[in-house]
């Protein structure tokens, strides 16, 4: 998503609205299952030499559960204001806002996505059990070697 530098300082504002969408493989790498189409509004002004980005970006990945592996669709709402100032260079004709895009997106991306399925999941069995993070216990066996020391 290129915008032309001598467009945008004759007019001092170029309105932003489209729909993109991001390679599979781009995805892939992020541990994103899919991305729907991501809807782009918003504005790229320059005031003084300033050159701001002022965006909304609206879309639904889909991510794994962290229990089922399931897919769980997870809906964003991202605001990004940023100075281009110091990623534009003097000599530089055109600037590519994709990649401040996708950034954004990426840290949207939650910890941890669980399935409303998830919730009725079995935690508990002959011989098993499921320990979470604020569960875990020591091996027992090992804490008798302790007492060795």
């Amino acid at each position: 998503m290129n915008i032309d530098l001598n467009i945008l300082n004759n007019k001092s504002k170029i309105n932003i609205d489209d729909k993109i969408n991001f390679p599979k493989e781009d995805l892939k790498k992020a541990g994103i299952l899919d991305l729907k189409e991501v809807n782009i509004k918003g504005e790229i002004t320059v005031d003084f030499d300033e050159y701001l980005l002022n965006l909304n970006v609206k879309g639904e990945m889909v991510l794994p559960c962290s229990l089922t592996l399931e897919p769980v669709d997870y809906p964003f709402d991202i605001k990004i204001e940023e100075n281009l100032n110091e990623i534009i260079k003097k000599t530089q004709k055109t600037i590519d806002i994709l990649p401040i895009i996708w950034e954004n997106i990426l840290m949207e991306i939650p910890m941890k996505v669980v399935s409303p399925k998830a919730k009725n999941m079995k935690t508990k069995g002959e011989g098993w059990e499921l320990i979470t993070d604020s569960e875990t216990q020591g091996n027992n066996s090992l804490a008798k070697l302790k007492d060795l020391l």
